[in-house]
């Protein structure tokens, strides 16, 4: 069984904030894969779903996102599981917009979520990392997260979003590198193969002149006609 765990912050003012990508991906998940009605439970909206092989629990912490952790080992207690049975949406500052990374264990280079993760359940979850950029100064990084995606991002935004979806089987399997092959199939598809040219057309030998067989007599004649 498997946790998957999107950071964000809860209520309307927040639901398209930078900060709360993680929610969104798991709603992706959740639209793409029927799962079972959100509830509340362990201070948090949870979901379930049976993700190819696995059973899988959507989590999404109603606690603000400097208070994760509490909510994650609630339901890790509940659901007995252990620090790798976790997987950890969130928004990655040190990634350029649309990037992806799985990161296993590690610090939490100050994302308050991770943090609040770190102090209740430890380091040893997965995480995906998900790309918003930098604002370019840490004065400018709490409004730059806590601020909506421009109209800009929307594109890669909802690439990405349906690549987290097509992968998250791989993902709750533990095929780390399926996953990230969905999501990079989504954000660059293949390019169509170019038309083929027509074949040139052979070219055809000359034919052989044909035999003259008049007389030299008639070809006098025919010279002076």
């Amino acid at each position: 069984m498997k946790l998957f765990v999107g950071l964000g912050n809860p209520g309307a003012k927040y639901a398209g904030n930078r900060h709360n990508i993680g929610f969104m991906a798991l709603d992706s998940i959740a639209a793409a894969h029927g799962v079972s009605p959100w509830r509340n439970k362990f201070q948090a909206e949870i979901s379930e779903a049976r993700l190819g092989s696995e059973k899988v629990v959507l989590l999404k912490p109603q606690t603000f996102m400097n208070l994760s952790g509490q909510a994650v080992s609630e339901a890790m207690r509940f659901f007995k599981l252990e620090p790798a049975d976790i997987v950890v949406f969130h928004d990655e500052l040190d990634l350029a917009p649309g990037k992806l990374r799985l990161k296993q264990g590690g610090g939490h280079a100050g994302h308050n979520g991770l943090r609040s993760l770190h102090a209740h359940i430890g380091p040893d979850y997965t995480r995906v990392r998900l790309g918003i950029g930098h604002p370019g100064h840490k004065d400018r990084v709490a409004p730059y997260v806590l601020s909506d995606f421009a109209k800009a991002d929307q594109d890669w935004l909802d690439d990405l979003m349906r690549g987290i979806a097509d992968g998250a089987v791989a993902l709750a399997e533990g095929d780390g590198a399926r996953f990230s092959n969905a999501v990079a199939l989504r954000m660059a598809p293949a390019r169509k193969p170019a038309a083929e040219k027509p074949a040139p057309q052979a070219v055809q030998p000359d034919k052989p002149a044909p035999e003259d067989t008049r007389s030299a007599l008639q070809k006098l004649v025919d010279r002076f006609r």
